[in-house]
């Protein structure tokens, strides 16, 4: 389990909050909007209202007890600089900051992010993976060209286990898992024998695996 501190409760942030929370995360959400606080009363998250611009507000949270500091705040790019900064400046062990552009990822990293994410963007990116290329159920960027995706074994694959397939080699994919119906068959041995409806959870290039998906009617 690990403390977690999520300044802003946008979209992202509450998100966020509620997905830590699910995996059992000790979860601290702050916001300087009483509307947003009373929103996540109910769930398992510690709530508290505060306008974590000032220093003596953030100095309060005890931010260098926390594992992981997100600054999910969307709108108001100065206030996420400030925060940003200034968790640092506290004693915070990792700061993780929301940007909405690469100029703002720029000025966040100079002020103390450890990270930054880009929430939108990366959605943005997945989904036109997912639906430029047929047959594409899920994706996970890796860099520019690899990544991980979820896809339909083809045809010739049914009856036929992964070694005599010879995958790897033939197709410069990484068979990582199977995914049979709601069932996750995960690090297959070389022996299994893919069924007709199987998903294949695979590591390759994109255009690997879009030359294989050529193959599927």
């Amino acid at each position: 389990m690990r403390s977690v501190l999520i300044i802003g409760l946008g979209r992202f942030g509450n998100h966020l909050a509620a997905k830590f929370a699910e995996l059992g995360n000790d979860v601290m959400v702050v916001d300087n909007n009483e509307d947003n606080i009373r929103a996540v009363m109910h769930s398992t998250c510690s709530a508290k209202i505060a306008d974590c611009t000032k220093e003596e507000a953030l100095r309060s949270l005890g931010v260098g007890n926390f594992d992981i500091c997100f600054v999910c705040i969307g709108s108001n790019f100065q206030a996420s600089l400030e925060i940003t900064s200034q968790l640092k400046e506290l004693g915070a062990k990792k700061v993780v900051s929301k940007a909405s552009t690469a100029i703002h990822a720029k000025f966040l990293a100079r002020n103390g992010a450890d990270e930054v994410v880009y929430p939108e963007r990366d959605r943005a990116e997945k989904l036109a993976v997912q639906y430029s290329v047929s047959n594409i159920f899920d994706f996970i960027e890796l860099s520019d060209d690899t990544g991980i995706y979820e896809i339909p074994i083809i045809s010739s694959w049914s009856g036929h286990s992964i070694i005599q397939l010879n995958i790897r080699n033939k197709y410069n994919l990484n068979i990582l898992a199977i995914k049979k119906g709601d069932e996750l068959i995960t690090i297959p041995t070389a022996e299994y024998v893919f069924d007709k409806d199987d998903h294949a959870i695979v590591l390759g290039r994109q255009r690997d695996v879009e030359k294989i998906l050529k193959n599927i009617g």
